[in-house]
């Protein structure tokens, strides 16, 4: 195991490090005050914000609606990679509002779809929404390991 390292980046940094990654988990807060954790998969939109594709009637929608403050935890693919903890206000779209912008949510993750019209189709059947987290605040980018100073004591 390495020493821990931490980065702070600028925005741009930031998103840099965010955009390539579709790994978090989203922090909500529950109505008796606790935080509701839901692993999700994740992306950028072209203004910045993170984005989720989830349910109405799901805990997170539920609980965003109620209280919009946010966090999430952003993963690399690796469990042990580096990741970023960010921070801010979301906001829950339902549709129609919600078709366009989840169309960019799948380009942000995948790319281009063979038929949009299709996926558009099935977004509407299934009745998704898109959870949008504007970030405000964030964290270093981190890496797991021993404290600097520790190793060389062991």
């Amino acid at each position: 195991m390495g020493t821990a390292t931490t980065e702070h980046v600028d925005r741009e940094g930031l998103l840099a490090f965010v955009r390539p990654r579709h790994h978090g988990v989203l922090a909500t807060t529950r109505r008796d005050g606790r935080p509701q954790l839901s692993p999700v998969t994740m992306g950028v939109d072209d203004e910045g914000r993170v984005v989720v594709a989830s349910y109405p009637e799901r805990a997170k929608a539920a609980n965003l609606r109620r209280d919009p403050r946010a966090s999430m935890c952003v993963l690399s693919e690796a469990f042990d990679g580096p990741w970023v903890q960010v921070e801010g206000t979301a906001e829950v779209l339902e549709l129609p509002e919600a078709l366009e912008p989840l169309v960019e949510y799948f380009r942000a993750i995948s790319g281009e779809h063979p038929d949009w019209q299709e996926y558009r189709e099935a977004m509407r059947r299934q009745g998704k929404c898109l959870l949008r987290l504007t970030i405000e605040h964030w964290g270093p980018i981190a890496t797991g390991g021993f404290p600097p100073g520790q190793a060389a004591r062991d």
